[in-house]
């Protein structure tokens, strides 16, 4: 894993952000969002992830322990410890020579959505998925549309209902959620129109 103090070209600037600048203080600084386990459980009754799954931003493991709780082999790592994960890197940074044998699924740092998208395409093998859990808002912006029409989603489910995500991990203080969320699902090699469908 690389240090954002001694690189001379960010991520940033690598994947288009318009400012250029990303350092790790002050990501550690971003709000944190924990994800209710249930949509997680809901993708995968939608869903089929063949093989591991590596969740790169587990926070305080609420999606990685529901999919355990389902039978799956997970991989935990979050660039914070928050007291949960099998490592502590960088997703956007760690070195990888040969393409990862895992599917990803997370709920990313919203303002580096893009730059998971575009990694996290970039290192898996062929056929793996990639789902996020982004607010539904996500489907707009021009920068995003070029994002998509360079990798497609495969599928986009749409929660018809709120489901929860919670500052700091702390649900016992939301009751409902202000915002709507889908789960965005791509495939490495998958080329066709994107299908969106509802659930929950």
């Amino acid at each position: 894993m690389k240090d954002w103090k001694d690189t001379k070209q960010s991520v940033a600037v690598t994947l288009g952000t318009t400012s250029g600048k990303m350092t790790t203080e002050n990501r550690e600084q971003m709000d944190y969002y924990a994800t209710d386990p249930k949509a997680v459980r809901l993708l995968l009754e939608l869903e089929k992830f063949e093989g591991k799954i590596w969740e790169a931003a587990c926070g305080e493991g609420s999606l990685s322990e529901e999919m355990k709780r389902l039978g799956y082999e997970v991989f935990s790592t979050d660039i914070i410890n928050r007291g949960y994960g099998d490592k502590f890197m960088d997703f956007l940074w760690f070195d990888n020579s040969e393409p990862i044998d895992m599917n990803i699924i997370t709920n990313p740092p919203y303002r580096y959505a893009n730059q998971f998208i575009i990694r996290a395409m970039s290192i898996i093998q062929e056929g793996k998925k990639l789902a996020l859990f982004l607010p539904i808002r996500y489907l707009e912006g021009i920068e995003r549309k070029e994002i998509f029409r360079q990798y497609p989603p495969k599928m986009v489910y749409v929660s018809s209902s709120r489901l929860k995500c919670a500052l700091n991990g702390e649900f016992e203080k939301i009751n409902s959620s202000a915002l709507g969320f889908a789960w965005f699902v791509w495939q490495k090699g998958y080329d066709g129109e994107t299908i969106l469908r509802w659930f929950n």
